[in-house]
């Protein structure tokens, strides 16, 4: 094992920050990996902001990590839709990372018979914009969501984020959207093309088991699962899979980037 060079895929939040906060450690282990030059990609579920976005986000809480460096289901919605369709004309509800990703992957938003449905996060989410994706659903659309997610974080609290908002048009609808962001493994497997790297040396760092972890292990990668989010030790016994390794934080990886199973 020690022998292999690995890539890096990690979850973002509850893996290297929670909301705004740097988790301990987390900055010395990514400076470990880039003077190692190993390659290392962050993925998010949360569709809201762009790479150019969160790269800022990231940066006000002490984290430099370059736009290539950050994949998001938006980024993995758009690559899957423009390979599915090219070209193709979309319905969006959701922001700017989602909206952003479609237009460069060649999309076309439009509410006129649009081929797909596309479903992502906003912290604002319209009864008019989810009320005319039933009825263009209805009228044959396609329906696609970045992710199935059903609450997000917040200071305050849990907010109902895509899942939960897919499961009210599935609901109006009887159609059933496709997710293309973790659980689903093809989310991982866009990512390891971005990255440029193979499964058989790639691991993935996360802190969920029903996302991060089996996404991970059904994409053939190694997973690590890390206790600094909402996964704990306790409910890791609920799941009938188990992650390559468990840790507390990234923290512990320092000094064994580079032979994480030795």
């Amino acid at each position: 094992m020690s022998e292999t060079r690995w890539h890096y895929l990690m979850d973002m939040d509850g893996v290297l920050v929670h909301e705004e906060h740097l988790i301990p450690g987390v900055d010395a282990f990514l400076g470990e990996l880039t003077a190692a030059g190993t390659p290392y990609m962050v993925l998010t579920n949360n569709s809201i902001r762009t790479p150019r976005d969160l790269r800022a986000r990231l940066l006000a809480s002490g984290l430099d990590i370059p736009e290539s460096r950050i994949w998001t289901s938006a980024l993995a919605t758009a690559k899957f839709l423009a390979e599915q369709r090219p070209g193709g004309t979309a319905y969006v509800v959701g922001e700017s990372g989602l909206t952003t990703a479609l237009h460069e992957a060649g999309y076309v938003m439009t509410d006129n018979d649009p081929d797909y449905v596309v479903l992502g996060e906003t912290r604002t989410y319209s009864f008019e914009a989810i009320t005319t994706a039933i009825r263009l659903i209805e009228r044959g659309s396609r329906f696609i969501a970045t992710n199935p997610d059903p609450t997000g974080p917040s200071k305050e609290g849990s907010l109902p984020a895509t899942g939960a908002v897919a499961a009210l048009i599935r609901e109006a609808t009887g159609r059933s959207p496709y997710y293309v962001g973790k659980p689903n493994s093809l989310m991982m497997r866009s990512a390891l093309r971005a990255l440029g790297a193979h499964s058989e040396s790639t691991l993935m760092i996360g802190d969920r088991m029903d996302t991060d972890v089996v996404c991970g292990l059904e994409a053939g990668l190694k997973t690590i699962l890390v206790l600094s989010g909402i996964t704990t030790r306790e409910s890791m016994e609920h799941f009938p899979y188990r992650p390559t390794l468990v840790l507390d934080s990234v923290a512990d990886l320092l000094g064994h980037t580079e032979a994480p199973f030795a």
